[in-house]
């Protein structure tokens, strides 16, 4: 039986809870697949940086609460410092903060680009802090406004992941879910907020879509 915090997921009888088990369920890995992680940024990273407008941010806090956050913009977004540190902006969002909080109580953070059409994947580990260095922001400002802060992140590890999720996904097919669900109707039916319908909650989204990017 496995516990998670208070809660006990005894539904799952055949549970990995050692290494040595893991290792001989899933076997070792190649030497291609060790081998290809580095530890700065070269001429490939860099390029596959300033064609990506996306990457997914993962955080979590000192007591292992996890978050995985979406950052998107025109590519090359993410500025490269040096060959150990990029910079992402924060634009203005929703006010949670999640990511910016677990960076606080534990300076790690785990980054996926993605550029569209591409199989393989470009990752990144490191430490991170939040900056305000105007000279920096005023780099990554659009239509004259600057970000209201920035992630940095000291990079520690670089690898290229294999395309085989992508593929499997059909990530980039084009073909999207017949009916795609409404983000109106399932944020309001997730807020319960009495007296708010999803045709007010979509007119926010539309707004915010709109008017508040940058």
């Amino acid at each position: 039986m496995v516990k998670q915090g208070d809660r006990q997921l005894a539904q799952f009888t055949k549970v990995v809870t050692q290494k040595d088990e893991l290792r001989e369920l899933m076997g070792k890995p190649s030497q291609f697949a060790v081998k290809k992680v580095i530890s700065s940024l070269d001429e490939h990273c860099r390029t596959l940086i300033s064609l990506s407008p996306f990457l997914v941010l993962s955080t979590s806090n000192s007591e292992g609460h996890c978050d995985a956050s979406p950052r998107g913009d025109h590519p090359g977004f993410v500025q490269v410092l040096d060959d150990k540190t990029l910079l992402i902006p924060e634009r203005p969002g929703n006010k949670r903060v999640d990511s910016l909080t677990n960076i606080l109580s534990n300076p790690r953070a785990g980054l996926l680009f993605l550029i569209p059409g591409m199989g393989e994947t470009l990752r990144i580990n490191g430490k991170a802090c939040i900056v305000r260095d105007e000279e920096l922001l005023q780099r990554m400002a659009v239509k004259g406004k600057l970000p209201l802060a920035a992630v940095a992140v000291e990079v520690e590890e670089i690898f290229i992941h294999c395309a085989k999720s992508i593929k499997r996904s059909g990530l980039w097919s084009g073909n999207l879910a017949d009916p795609l669900p409404s983000a109106a109707m399932m944020l309001t039916d997730h807020m319960k907020i009495p007296g708010v319908t999803a045709e007010q909650t979509e007119a926010r989204l539309q707004d915010g879509y709109a008017n508040r990017l940058y």
